[in-house]
């Protein structure tokens, strides 16, 4: 068989398969890490609006087991909720943890999240 000028031969070819073959896991990997940080990016953005769901409705007059409640459908499954009162203020907190991707990842540690909101509360005079 004889090659074409400027064309890659048989075993340029055969050399080419073999580095896609070795580059393809290491894609697949960084693929994997990069949802997996988009995962703990969204569950931030999620403790946040339900830290400020929370300070909010408990500072509008809601009850601590309403605004809680509020908020724990807003958080990441399986988040703390908590809420504090004092000084006029309301302070809400919110910490969740994101397991890691699992798999070759096992070896990531769980990441935890946490987000804080504070408002006035219009209860007090």
């Amino acid at each position: 068989m004889t090659s074409h000028p400027g064309w890659p031969s048989a075993e340029e070819r055969g050399a080419a398969t073999a580095e896609l073959a070795l580059v393809l896991p290491l894609l697949v990997a960084v693929t994997v890490g990069l949802v997996w940080l988009l995962s703990v990016g969204a569950a931030q953005v999620r403790a946040v609006d339900a830290a400020r769901e929370v300070a909010r409705a408990a500072a509008r007059g809601d009850s601590t087991a309403e605004a809680i409640g509020r908020g724990r459908r807003v958080a990441p499954p399986g988040s703390i909720v908590d809420l504090s009162r004092g000084g006029g203020e309301v302070t809400a907190s919110v910490e969740a943890e994101v397991s890691g991707p699992g798999g070759l990842f096992g070896f990531l540690p769980a990441v935890r999240v946490h987000a804080e909101a504070v408002a006035a509360d219009e209860e007090v005079g």
